[in-house]
């Protein structure tokens, strides 16, 4: 089950986003688009979850098989509960329990589902402003409603009504549970990147949806999930012996998640310092020995403090992660990006000339000056200079660039600021 999936610097703003404590404001405070969508996908999930109620027969031992496999997400929350949410990013593999839920019983426990197991984190793993609470019960639960529904549709009942009729294509009902549930994940995902794109518009719909890493993971869970119902059917006893096996693989996650918070900058999603100048000189040192080019950027943004003294730290945070998604934006896959400290960035340029590099820092300079933060009914630009220096050129390590870049940065901020400057020749 995916709450806010994805990593660290895909997924920063999108909790900011959905929390409001980036501007400061309280929910109801919120752009009036965004406030509007966030209710409108809540309304839908409580209409649907009223019809459904309403006209689905309650059976015992469907409430019996839908209590246990909540039960069995319980365990697994309360088992991982000490990890907490780590790196603004929530994987809580919730799927193997909710997708058994969708196949094997009416849609309406799908849509219920997720709001329990909502509470439960909400009470138990870590507190988390309510209206994100509310908002991710209710796509989830959306999502497990279609998903039941479609496949219920194709299968022509549910997974355990299929088993029961001795059909010869239960091989093929289950890839298809897995095909059903993997669109529905991606709903998912869409939902809440609209939300996203409506508070943050900065952010690309590639960055929010094009994580390959995330869809690997979605269908692992969905895989695991569709096994488990399978299991049901021939023994509920035997699909719970899954749960042990669930717990571990939650917090082999949570401690990659923890080693990647480790690395990046919490407030942009960017490389830390450190991790930064680990990358950046194992691509000098192949640079060196491959006689390739390489330059390495420093970027400052331009009269940072008077955004902060003006509109606060915590737009100042806003506006720190909107440069850094324009830099990310106007960067190439394999480029090194970090956050070097306060507002200023650094970048290594592998495979690159000077020549290049004087593309690549014109269209970087362009991009954070068309970045706009919006501060209630006002908005914040700002402007940023580089200093660029060129392997070879410029200098023979990392300290001999960086050093020479900020050089070529004093010069840039020198020359009125927003500019784009190369240190001397040596």
């Amino acid at each position: 089950m995916v709450v806010v999936t994805g990593t660290p610097a895909r997924w920063h703003r999108a909790r900011a986003a959905l929390t409001g404590s980036v501007r400061g404001w309280p929910v109801w405070a919120a752009p009036v688009p965004l406030l509007a969508y966030l209710l409108a996908v809540i309304a839908l999930a409580v209409a649907v979850g009223v019809h459904e109620v309403a006209t689905t027969p309650l059976r015992g031992a469907q409430l019996a098989a839908f209590g246990l496999l909540v039960g069995c997400g319980v365990v697994a929350l309360e088992a991982s509960r000490h990890t907490g949410e780590p790196a603004g990013v929530s994987r809580d593999l919730l799927s193997a329990w909710t997708l058994p839920i969708a196949l094997l019983l009416p849609p309406v426990y799908a849509l219920l589902a997720p709001a329990l197991l909502t509470a439960v984190k909400q009470l138990r793993v870590g507190r988390s402003p309510l209206h994100r609470r509310v908002f991710s019960a209710a796509v989830i639960g959306l999502e497990g409603y279609g998903r039941a529904t479609v496949f219920q549709l194709l299968a022509g009942g549910t997974l355990a009504q299929v088993g029961r009729r001795g059909e010869g294509r239960m091989a093929l009902t289950l890839l298809a549970a897995v095909v059903v549930g993997f669109g529905c994940v991606q709903l998912n995902a869409v939902l809440i990147a609209v939300a996203v794109r409506l508070s943050t518009p900065e952010i690309g719909w590639r960055q929010l949806l094009g994580q390959r890493a995330d869809v690997l993971l979605d269908l692992l869970e969905l895989t695991v999930g569709t096994v488990i119902a399978a299991a049901w059917i021939a023994s509920p006893a035997t699909a719970v012996l899954a749960l042990p096996a669930m717990i571990y693989l939650h917090r082999t996650l949570t401690h990659n998640q923890l080693r990647a918070a480790a690395r990046t900058d919490a407030k942009t999603g960017l490389l830390n310092a450190a991790t930064w100048q680990e990358e950046a000189t194992r691509e000098v040192s192949r640079a060196t020995r491959t006689h390739a080019p390489l330059t390495v950027l420093i970027a400052d943004l331009d009269r940072f403090k008077e955004v902060n003294d003006r509109h606060g730290h915590l737009v100042g945070d806003q506006v720190l992660a909107a440069a850094a998604a324009a830099l990310q934006s106007g960067s190439r896959s394999y480029d090194v990006l970090g956050r070097f400290g306060g507002e200023e960035f650094t970048i290594a340029l592998p495979g690159t000339d000077l020549d290049e590099a004087a593309r690549i820092t014109a269209r970087l300079r362009q991009l954070v000056a068309e970045a706009v933060v919006p501060v209630g009914r006002d908005s914040v630009q700002v402007t940023v200079s580089i200093g660029a220096a060129v392997l070879g050129r410029h200098g023979q390590d990392l300290t001999d660039l960086l050093v020479a870049a900020d050089l070529a940065l004093y010069r840039a901020k020198a020359a009125g600021r927003n500019q784009v400057s190369f240190a001397p020749t040596r």
